[in-house]
């Protein structure tokens, strides 16, 4: 099972050492007793955008289950031989994220399930979807909803749910090859988009029948001090791990950093593994950095959102094609209904990173005016699939990359002619 390690893919040591460490740190801020019983709140709950297992659970148990669901999703890709690809590398963070506030054990299984099956019909290795399995837990909730938030009694909720999961399974992995088109690989969080289509379709479903599904907001704080403490000594483990592997230099950052992030850029492919993790601890800490400015709680939702950029600065993020589209989003903040400081409005803002390979194709005003629109679409589109989608930021950046780069093509080529002309 062992996978020759090379400088172009990561190790998978180091994805069980970080998962194994969530689930050591649950026993750091909990009993044992408090965290069997959150974990079974956690379990137990709808699940749907906004609910932070951090507030359902407590720090302890939500800690727990994002270790678990990591180890369990590690040992998956590893069994099936999957090569620690940058790709890889953003499901695994990213799972882990979004298992402090919508992921579970419980409404994640189904869709696993549903993407092997569709392997094996249409007689392909598993290994080959792997990764898209990981991702397309983003409807999760919809499991959880099905289960335990319409009023079924438990076994028809339970079964009602499972059989949508396998469903989802089936159905998500050729639609988002198909969704890769709409948007060219200028949303990064591509199965967020086709998530978000299939959710829709699944809550119209459910509100033709008066089964209403609504986003939530459910949200702890209180924990800056501790949950600092962990991120910022995380960021620093992976940044002199990335050093380490990197000879202790900077050495091909320069290269990464010219790189636009266009769906499939794979930074550990094309510059290594040990710039990838420095690009990943420093994508970490600026992140983190943003959140503390801005006067944000840290809690479930805003530590799923550093994860899954720091996830994909293995696999498109970088300070010059993200940072302008964090700076549009901020300025969207500011006049927007939601207060800048909100939750709401700082994930809006993190998670506008799915459009940085707009700003490292057109530049950093093109990249600028997509995050400011990716707020405004964010803010609104989550009603359409009632919370069900994880990944709203990823419905949300399709739309926004499909409408903006025709339009950007468009300017370059004029500009281009114009240049020509003279």
């Amino acid at each position: 099972m062992q996978l020759k390690l090379t400088r172009t893919q990561g190790h998978y040591a180091h994805m069980y050492a970080f998962c194994a460490l969530l689930v050591v740190i649950a026993f750091v801020f909990d009993s044992p007793a408090a965290i069997g019983k959150g974990f079974i709140r956690i379990l137990l709950s709808p699940s749907n955008l906004i609910t932070d297992y951090i507030e359902v659970g407590g720090l302890g148990a939500a800690f727990l289950n994002s270790g678990i669901i990591g180890l369990l999703s590690v040992l998956v890709l590893h069994i099936h031989r999957v090569q620690l690809s940058g790709m890889a590398i953003a499901g695994l963070i990213t799972i882990c994220g979004f298992a402090f506030f919508g992921k579970n054990i419980f409404n994640s299984l189904p869709i696993t399930l549903g993407v092997y099956l569709y392997a094996l019909l249409k007689k392909i290795p598993f290994k080959a979807l792997a990764v898209t399995s990981l991702f397309a837990t983003a409807l999760g909730p919809l499991i959880s909803v099905l289960s335990f938030g319409l009023g079924l009694t438990l076994w028809k909720g339970i079964l009602a749910g499972y059989c949508a999961g396998i469903l989802i399974g089936l159905v998500i992995p050729p639609l988002a090859d198909a969704f890769y088109n709409f948007h060219q690989g200028f949303n990064l969080y591509n199965i967020g988009f086709t998530a978000g289509i299939v959710g829709m379709f699944a809550t119209g479903i459910l509100r033709m029948f008066n089964l209403q599904v609504n986003s939530t907001l459910i949200l702890s704080s209180g924990n800056n001090l501790v949950l600092s403490i962990f991120l910022l000594w995380l960021f620093a483990v992976v940044f002199l791990v990335g050093l380490y592997y990197n000879r202790w230099s900077f050495k091909s950052y320069r290269k990464l950093l010219g790189y636009s992030g266009r769906l499939r850029t794979d930074f550990v492919e094309k510059c290594g593994y040990g710039i990838t993790l420095i690009n990943m601890a420093l994508m970490g800490v600026a992140s983190w950095t943003y959140i503390i400015l801005i006067g944000c709680s840290l809690n479930g939702a805003t530590i799923g959102a550093i994860f899954t950029v720091m996830g994909f600065s293995a696999f498109g993020n970088h300070p010059r094609n993200t940072l302008p589209i964090f700076l549009g989003a901020f300025g969207a903040s500011l006049l927007n209904v939601h207060a800048p400081s909100s939750t709401e409005a700082v994930i809006a803002t993190l998670f506008g990173s799915t459009l940085a390979p707009i700003a490292g194709h057109f530049g950093p005003l093109a990249g600028i005016f997509a995050g400011f629109v990716h707020v405004s679409m964010t803010m609104n589109v989550s009603y359409l699939h009632g919370g069900m989608n994880l990944y709203n930021n990823g419905f949300s950046g399709g739309f926004v990359a499909a409408t903006l780069t025709p339009l950007y093509n468009a300017i370059a080529e004029r500009c281009r002619l114009n240049q020509e002309r003279s």
